[in-house]
């Protein structure tokens, strides 16, 4: 029996009911004998209330007087500068307090209130106040007057993903290097469209080939290796600016790739501008950055909807056993005096020496499901999954030792997926990236399929080392049942039938590989003994590594009545 984990309430956002504070204003202004509160604020339900009642008596006089000032002060005052130092173009780039702005012109048509104006003439004229929008942010890097922008799209940024001088670039060299890739993206879209028509089999164009040796051109020198000078301008420029620069990246690879990787700082950095505008994310002041996992200390990637009092710290700390997140180090500490949780709660269906796979209901486990998902939100894009854990099934791979079950990574899995998706969410934690606990993953949820007798597929869109993992994998699939595959005749059925890969799956990587030709009406499966053989060389040099599924220690039947 486990341990109840205790659920950490979300932050409250300091809002309050509108009803609540409407009959706190009406008991505010009978106690004042008419006259009109030092702090009153005008809310839907005060302006339903004084609406419905305008018919039977007269509008509360506090009301008429308050809506009075609020016009009078938007008439006379110039409008408020927007974030980016412009006046705004339109009335949706206003930050208005009150949530009755429209209301408020509806209002002044009202004679009462043309009445009531002039007794306001000798009462000074309030200030909107824009509690939202803080007019000192400027940009954390030092030395920057957060002019220019890295996409070259906008006049000021507040954020070092879009900081032209944490990235050794200017204003105009950012303008430029905009224009450039937009002409480029045009001429793209050109060619698109006249090769729209064109068969998937054609031959590449001459413009194609002449692309292709330009880019091969270009990609020779990128393993040359730096010269000892450009080693100590690197070195000198690191102990200058430190961690608040970006490192010079010229001469270490290609011009093309490092032309490649501007243009994915570009996209990331637009992303992140308008997820700022709208109100999604607020970069540096609202975004965990770091969290102490364990003996880990992780820089975040993406934003993570956790509760706005822990996301606001920047730094988060969470155990690495139940999950559950706190403010401090000292809290962690004592959390950890007293947590019993070694490892994930459910059923171990799979053990092989260290490592561990746990099944977790998200109905029985609803609050670690959560903090897993917050956890990977972390580390995912595409992730939309947050709470609504109970239709779904949790595989958490851990490594043991003597500490405990430590977490590897995990994928989730409906119960009842119409279309056979065998996972739906799938991540690896950054500290064990790049050591095959991904395949490791990938090819068992593949086990279960083959258990459940059924064909499985991810769930679309994967993230993009989602993608590489999985078409990675595939081939590693592909090229083992090529090597052991004996007849003449091979069919994509029985390949599907037999590891459990879906058969759309099979064929993109098969035309990844070129191994798919069609000739003659039929499509024709080619055997290339040269990737075969590869592919052979690498699996031997490997040798016998722990890091693969041994399905002789799987003890798991389906789950049924789910």
């Amino acid at each position: 029996m486990y341990p109840r984990l205790l659920h950490v309430g979300s932050g409250s956002d300091g809002t309050e009911d509108s009803d609540s504070s409407a009959e706190r204003e009406q008991t505010n202004s009978s106690e004042s004998d008419g006259n009109i509160p030092k702090r009153t604020r005008l809310t839907r339900a005060s302006l339903r209330l004084s609406q419905s009642s305008q018919d039977k008596i007269e509008r509360p006089k506090w009301a008429v007087l308050q809506s009075t000032a609020k016009i009078a002060c938007r008439q006379d005052e110039s409008p408020p500068l927007t974030p980016t130092g412009n006046a705004p173009s339109s009335e949706s780039e206003l930050d208005i307090s009150s949530p009755n702005a429209s209301h408020d012109e509806s209002l002044a048509k009202d004679p009462a209130l043309r009445d009531s104006d002039k007794d306001l003439s000798h009462r000074p004229k309030r200030r909107r106040c824009h509690e939202t929008y803080n007019f000192n942010m400027k940009c954390p890097t030092p030395g920057c007057n957060s002019l220019g922008h890295l996409t070259g799209k906008h006049e000021r940024h507040f954020a070092v993903s879009g900081c032209p001088l944490y990235h050794n670039l200017s204003a105009d060299e950012c303008k430029v290097k905009a224009t450039t890739r937009e002409k480029h993206e045009e001429e793209a879209k050109v060619q698109e469209e006249s090769n729209r028509h064109a068969t998937r089999h054609q031959a590449p164009t001459s413009r194609q080939t002449r692309y292709k040796e330009q880019v091969t051109e270009m990609r020779k020198g990128r393993n040359s290796g730096l010269t000892k000078e450009q080693k100590e301008k690197y070195m000198e420029h690191r102990q200058s600016h430190g961690n608040t620069r970006e490192p010079l990246l010229e001469n270490i690879t290609s011009e093309y790739d490092l032309e490649l990787f501007r243009k994915a700082q570009a996209r990331a950095s637009e992303d992140l501008e308008r997820l700022r505008i709208q109100g999604q994310i607020t970069e540096g002041s609202n975004m965990i950055k770091t969290i102490l996992f364990g003996r880990y200390e992780l820089d975040t990637w993406y934003h993570s909807p956790y509760p706005e009092e822990y996301a606001r710290l920047g730094r988060l700390y969470i155990c690495e056993f139940c999950l559950k997140y706190m403010k401090s180090q000292t809290i962690l500490r004592r959390h950890m005096a007293k947590c019993v949780w070694k490892h994930p709660p459910g059923d171990e269906v799979y053990r092989k020496g260290a490592i561990s796979v746990f099944e977790v209901d998200g109905k029985k486990n609803k609050i670690y499901c959560q903090n897993l998902c917050l956890l990977a939100k972390l580390f995912l894009d595409h992730k939309t999954l947050y709470y609504d854990v109970e239709p779904f099934l949790f595989y958490v791979m851990t490594e043991a030792d003597n500490t405990g079950c430590h977490l590897v990574g995990y994928f989730s899995k409906e119960k009842n997926s119409f279309l056979n998706y065998n996972v739906s969410c799938i991540l690896t934690m950054p500290q064990y990236m790049r050591q095959g606990y991904g395949k490791m993953l990938i090819d068992f949820s593949y086990l279960l399929s083959k258990v459940e007798e059924k064909v499985g597929s991810p769930e679309r869109p994967l993230s993009d080392l989602g993608l590489i993992s999985y078409r990675s994998y595939w081939k590693e699939v592909l090229l083992r049942y090529m090597y052991n595959f004996q007849g003449k005749e091979i069919s994509i059925k029985e390949i599907s039938q037999e590891t459990a890969v879906n058969p759309v799956d099979i064929v993109s990587t098969l035309q990844s590989l070129q191994m798919l030709k069609y000739w003659k009406g039929k499509h024709l499966v080619l055997k290339r003994q040269d990737l075969i053989d590869e592919w052979k060389s690498k699996e031997t040099k490997r040798g016998s590594n722990n890091k693969t599924i041994d399905p002789s220690s799987l003890k798991w039947t389906p789950p049924k009545g789910t």
